[in-house]
């Protein structure tokens, strides 16, 4: 299979594949997602097949209106329009019971399905020329960082898609926040741009932070929103997260890189002369939106170059500092080092 690169301004011509049953790489605000219509469970099954994506591993579904989430769900809370209000379009997900449209591809058997209206205004164009709403996970491998730029996906689904479209690189660099109201009390399953603090101002104290969003899933328990997994947002190197002072962490990776051939660094800007091996940046030391924008660049740059081992500064977990500190934790295996 050939795989088009699209510019943003030919939109029209991913729609025209989306309605054929085709699957096209799209921007939006967060990562590039891989899109396919939500409602034909073949195209969807497509998806699954082109990223290695693992079955019970739920889709998240894109609309471009707010009207057009009530065919989508069961039944719309009140409070819905008031998360809708306050971040919509943007990147937060909204899990809610589904409707007997959604295939059971989308939501991988689940009674549950995932809304979310991006704000990237290519991506809008496409769902509203493609007229349907549209399934889209990141537009990766499974278990690989996510892509930010279109070159990124070209990198990982090039031959195994129809198309790409261009729309530039993806502002936010770290998915969508993730929240759902299928539950008693409202409950975040996975950090992103939306933090817990900006979602209280809406729902109050009732929300709840899932255990999984620092922590792993239970032994048997599935995934309820995409993300959750164990292992994930992975380049081929050991990556390690090493939390203490930065005289310590200085001392540890330079002796590793003593040792070892293929060490690297992930660190705050200004940092990396102190370093005797090959750094990456991520932005200033508490900057959560700039790590979070520059993440999955500097991870997919330890593949591009061979890194072997990738230590990585430990980040705040506030604000956006808890979706970057979920990302590295997983792309890490939970392996973090005390200095």
């Amino acid at each position: 299979m050939e795989t088009k690169l699209f510019s943003k301004e030919e939109y029209g011509k991913a729609a025209a594949i989306l309605k054929k049953g085709g699957i096209v790489g799209i921007p939006t605000e967060t990562v590039y997602g891989l899109a396919a219509n939500a409602l034909d469970g073949e195209a969807v099954a497509k998806i699954f097949e082109a990223k290695g994506r693992p079955q019970d591993n739920p889709l998240i579904v894109h609309i471009a209106e707010l009207s057009e989430l009530d065919d989508l769900v069961a039944f719309v809370p009140p409070v819905v329009y008031d998360l809708a209000d306050a971040f919509w379009p943007g990147p937060l997900t909204i899990i809610l019971d589904k409707s007997p449209i959604i295939p059971d591809e989308v939501t991988t058997g689940l009674d549950t399905v995932a809304i979310r209206m991006p704000s990237h205004p290519v991506a809008r164009q496409i769902i509203k020329a493609a007229g349907v709403p549209l399934a889209a996970p990141s537009a990766n491998t499974s278990g690989k960082p996510s892509p930010t730029t279109a070159e990124h996906v070209m990198h990982d689904m090039a031959g195994k898609i129809d198309a790409v479209v261009d729309g530039g690189p993806c502002e936010v660099g770290v998915e969508s926040t993730v929240i759902t109201l299928a539950t008693r009390k409202p409950k975040l399953l996975r950090p992103g741009r939306v933090t817990p603090d900006e979602l209280e101002e809406v729902l109050g104290d009732e929300l709840i932070i899932d255990d999984a969003v620092l922590g792993k899933l239970k032994e048997g328990e599935r995934a309820a929103s995409p993300g959750m997994k164990y292992k994930h947002y992975s380049p081929s190197s050991d990556v390690k997260i090493v939390r203490g002072s930065f005289v310590g962490f200085v001392d540890f990776v330079n002796q590793r890189a003593a040792e070892a051939d293929g060490v690297a660094a992930l660190v705050f800007d200004g940092e990396e002369s102190k370093l005797d091996c090959k750094t990456l940046l991520f932005g200033a030391e508490g900057d959560d939106l700039a790590h979070a924008s520059k993440l999955f660049d500097a991870l997919r740059t330890c593949d591009d170059e061979g890194i072997k081992e990738l230590y990585v500064r430990c980040p705040s977990d506030e604000g956006v500092g808890l979706a970057v500190m979920n990302r590295l934790l997983r792309a890490a295996e939970y392996n973090i080092i005390e200095v």
